[in-house]
């Protein structure tokens, strides 16, 4: 019988592992910080990109006015909320500022803890690679997120909603690169032999069209297009209006205009709900309790979107409706895992 190396032996995958799920718990986090950030509007409410320094918020009246001031030089001030008050602007200032705590945090959870595992030699052979590869996704993040604020500091008076797409999606990849690199590390602390899982028919669907729904998401967060048409099935008395104004050339009208983004986003779902029961099936035949979680979640995604609908996006529902995304998200990830198991073919 094989003995485990002295080698391995050394190496924790458990504890590897337990970290990058307390990492994934903490993106989840953020994304919900993230989409209430953008609900209130809070998002261009800081000016500056200040990686380091910016961890220290206003502290003296004379800070605050000077933040202030930034902020009513940007259009969205003087477009459109020109009488704010001083205690307004802290409100909105709060949000945007703990979204990017919050990012800083989660940097320092990830590099620091990376480094003293490296430094230990606690990190399984082959894992290196991939855990640095997610850091720098995490690094590259955060530029993103400045890419995309400043696309709102000039002419217009919100970020761009592609840009807002690629913040989104890049957290979102990062949380599912994490979570399927902590179950394979949970794989290898039970068996020293166990080989990394590989993505799977129904997994490579499933997530696909889970993917092409979330950015979809984004582009309605981004164009406020949830507010076009608040009624559920029909858009306003019809399954889609007639009426609605069209861009040109015409395929800028599934990426720009806010009622195609919309009629998309509420019937795309359901094409990447049948895919993901796909995956839930498959996982449940393969042992896994992920596929139940799957089913729950997806069901009740669908719920809360039609619910963000017909309350008029009220900022409760659709954070919530967000927030079951990225656990979606999680729930697919296992469940893809499980069918993906060498054990499982």
């Amino acid at each position: 019988m094989l003995q485990p190396s002295a080698a391995f032996i050394k190496v924790r995958p458990r504890a590897v592992a337990i970290w990058l799920f307390a990492v994934a718990a903490m993106i989840v986090g953020i994304v919900v910080v993230g989409g209430i950030t953008r609900l209130t509007n809070s998002g261009l409410s800081i000016t500056e990109w200040k990686p380091i320094t910016g961890i220290v918020p206003p502290l003296t009246a004379a800070q605050w006015q000077a933040e202030f001031a930034n902020y009513q030089r940007i259009p969205e001030y003087t477009q459109l909320n020109s009488g704010m008050t001083l205690d307004g602007f802290k409100a909105i200032f709060f949000w945007e500022y703990l979204h990017r705590a919050l990012a800083r945090t989660i940097g320092l959870a990830f590099a620091v803890p990376l480094i003293w595992f490296a430094i230990r030699k606690r990190i399984p052979a082959g894992y290196g690679w991939r855990l640095t590869a997610l850091l720098s996704l995490g690094a590259l993040q955060g530029a993103i997120g400045w890419w995309m604020v400043s696309s709102g500091l000039a002419v217009r008076t919100d970020v761009s909603h592609i840009r807002l797409a690629v913040h989104l999606m890049t957290a979102l990849v990062t949380l599912a690169g994490i979570v399927w690199t902590a179950l394979d590390l949970i794989a290898l602390h039970r068996s020293p032999l166990a080989a990394p899982a590989r993505l799977a028919t129904p997994a490579i669907v499933a997530l696909a069209l889970l993917f092409v729904q979330l950015v979809y998401g984004a582009f309605t967060a981004g164009l406020d297009a949830g507010y076009a048409f608040a009624s559920w099935p029909l858009m306003g008395d019809a399954l889609f209006p007639a009426g609605a104004p069209m861009l040109s050339p015409g395929w800028t009208n599934a990426v720009d205009n806010p009622v195609v983004v919309q009629f998309i986003h509420r019937w795309f779902a359901f094409a990447a709900a049948a895919g993901l029961l796909w995956l839930a099936v498959a996982a449940t035949k393969a042992g896994s309790q992920a596929g139940f979680w799957v089913v729950g979640l997806v069901t009740l995604q669908v719920m809360l979107g039609i619910a963000t609908l017909m309350t008029g996006v009220q900022i409760h529902v659709a954070v919530s409706h967000q927030a079951n995304a990225a656990l979606l998200l999680v729930s697919a990830v296992f469940a893809a895992h499980a069918i993906g198991r060498p054990a499982h073919g």
